[in-house]
């Protein structure tokens, strides 16, 4: 799938365009008919447009055809990468279905939808919740796969942008698309996808590993062409067929150990690598064997991803030899492990049998439910989401503004956690709120990927039924800070937040009153010294906690008063209505019950 796209016709030559796809996939004449019914379709309402760049606008949806095409994926897919834009150019989802059929329709629709969302991402955990809010808004798989050609075509594109838009969109390649891409199996596309955002993000380093790469290299295609020989030369004794291909690592694999290591690329001998193809997998055991018996295999180095597949399907025996004293990655699969490990899913996935158009159904294979079960899974390694963890997250929902932002939330969040997602002052002003342009309850809870249009009024304020509906903490802390602020009614019957005793932390020493201070503290020292008698306080109905009071509020008998717990002075007692409390982090999960304790139990 990843192929520059250079075309060897006129590019002002539509039906030449066109022609060419045929002569280069001829396993899509089948589906002739249709396809150029979709181009001309393009070409109908796209007519005199012009790109920023100077070039016809239909050429950048022909490349995208194109990538798809090389990963032979069916129809539908070919025809709504030449129709990805049909929104921009005034073709509804209606004229979609009944010109090209409802699979169509439903993929350009999902890709649109991810076109026009906000998806720079500025932090590890940001990159990872659009990530799995791509999988969570398409029903339709391949709506993946065409938005991953659409922006590998991108950003094989850029040379005509700014410089500022060039580093933006490699970095958006980086966060999202690589991994995505990775998670797929689509190793060509995401080396693809790191070598170009190289390039952009930090040409300096792309150049000088270039510069490294490029010299020596007549020494270095002898030194690789010796190997092969070797190698050939036992797999024929065995009567074993194969094929071999050598490369040099991907630019952005040198970039990485350059920095793990921290090396300059000249100091670097492991950037070499040899692929070997057979046909079976019993093969590609023996073929170990001959490798180790020419050169010495490196310690710990081994990999057999064969016996293990990695969890985006892929297979392959790996090892590093010392081959005249320097090392040389060998990797060992057959052609079906090969065409996987290439195009991932997309070699397989919705796969032409010959002719016949026989299609594997999506729902039956297991890659397509490992992708649906991506959204559960965090990925939290900090370099570049490389590897996936297994820690599960809550259920969560993704929904948009109207202007396409991204939001996360729990999910049975309500209009009202949303509002406060997007600011504290929109929140306090909701009083209606509108999904995918309808009217619905601020209480009723949201769907994913519905685009949400929160309704204010100037003379709104949030109310006490607010907090029964909102999800997020966030949203009930905001809600409660005001009414605590403006309701004195409200202070009165929620003085103390109920929390169970489980949310303590560090709050197991006991609390007795000596001179009016709590033990272990002097006076003056995070604590009021409590008059009255009235010197203790219960936490959770118990007595022997570790208490300390807020020097912000002096809370004194018989103030409503809250606990928070904190995590080097036990628990912190504030007055209730205190901003310095209600303002604290995780203050919800952190309050604790707390009352006087006026010992007419004890």
């Amino acid at each position: 799938m990843s192929k520059n796209i250079i075309f060897n016709s006129d590019e002002s030559d539509s039906q030449a365009l066109i022609q060419e796809f045929f002569e280069v996939f001829p396993h899509y004449e089948p589906s002739r008919e249709k396809i150029v019914k979709a181009w001309d379709f393009l070409l109908s309402h796209s007519q005199g447009r012009i790109r920023s760049c100077g070039k016809p606008y239909y050429l950048h949806p022909l490349r995208i055809a194109f990538i798809l095409a090389q990963g032979e994926f069916d129809e539908d897919c070919i025809i709504s990468g030449l129709l990805h834009s049909a929104y921009s150019l005034n073709i509804t989802n209606q004229q979609l279905e009944k010109e090209f059929g409802k699979g169509v329709a439903t993929i350009i629709e999902g890709t649109s939808k991810i076109m026009n969302i906000s998806i720079t991402s500025k932090t590890l955990q940001q990159a990872d919740a659009i990530r799995k809010m791509l999988f969570a808004m398409v029903d339709d798989v391949r709506v993946i796969f065409v938005e991953i050609a659409e922006r590998l075509d991108r950003i094989r594109n850029i040379k005509s942008l700014e410089s500022n838009k060039q580093r933006e969109i490699a970095a958006e390649a980086l966060d999202i698309w690589a991994p995505l891409a990775d998670r797929l199996g689509m190793s060509a596309e995401k080396n693809e996808f790191e070598d170009l955002s190289l390039k952009y993000t930090n040409p300096d380093a792309f150049q000088q590993i270039k510069a490294v790469i490029s010299q020596k290299k007549d020494e270095r295609a002898a030194y690789l062409q010796n190997a092969v020989s070797k190698i050939q030369a036992e797999a024929d004794k065995l009567g074993i067929q194969i094929s071999i291909t050598s490369r040099a690592k991907h630019f952005y694999s040198i970039y990485q150990k350059m920095r793990k290591r921290n090396k300059e690329p000249g100091e670097l001998f492991d950037l070499l690598a040899l692929r070997i193809i057979c046909h079976k997998n019993s093969e590609c055991y023996a073929l170990v064997g001959i490798v180790h018996g020419l050169w010495k295999p490196l310690d710990g180095r081994f990999k057999d991803y064969i016996a293990m597949p990695k969890s985006n399907g892929y297979q392959s025996l790996h090892t590093t030899v010392m081959c005249e004293d320097r090392p040389l990655e060998i990797q060992i699969r057959t052609q079906k492990m090969h065409d996987i490990a290439e195009h991932g899913v997309a070699s397989h996935w919705l796969y032409k049998k010959g002719t016949n158009h026989d299609l594997v159904k999506s729902s039956n294979l297991t890659i397509f439910n490992q992708l649906q079960e991506l959204r559960e899974k965090q990925i939290s390694d900090e370099n570049f989401f490389q590897t996936l963890k297994t820690e599960l997250l809550g259920n969560e929902i993704f929904v948009f503004t109207p202007n396409g932002e991204v939001k996360q939330l729990p999910e049975g969040s309500t209009a009202i956690d949303f509002a406060y997602a997007v600011h504290s002052a929109i929140g306090e002003k909701i009083v209606g709120a509108k999904a995918d342009g309808k009217i619905i309850p601020i209480t009723q809870p949201l769907k994913n990927t519905q685009i949400i249009e929160i309704l204010t009024n100037p003379q709104a304020h949030p109310t006490e039924n607010q907090i029964k509906y909102a999800r997020t903490s966030k949203a009930r802390q905001k809600i409660h800070a005001w009414l605590t602020a403006n309701d004195s009614a409200f202070l009165e019957k929620n003085s103390i937040t109920k929390n169970d005793l489980e949310t303590a932390e560090h709050s197991a020493q006991s609390h007795n009153s000596t001179n009016g201070r709590p033990r272990g503290h002097k006076k003056g020292e995070g604590e009021k010294i409590i008059h009255k008698n009235i010197t203790r306080v219960k936490v959770a109905g118990l007595s022997n906690f570790m208490v300390t009071f807020a020097q912000c509020c002096h809370p004194t008998y018989p103030d409503p008063i809250a606990g928070y717990v904190s995590f080097s002075k036990g628990v912190m007692i504030h007055r209730a209505d205190c901003l310095n409390y209600l303002k604290a982090e995780n203050v919800e999960r952190r309050t604790i019950p707390v009352e006087w304790d006026d010992g007419s139990e004890n």
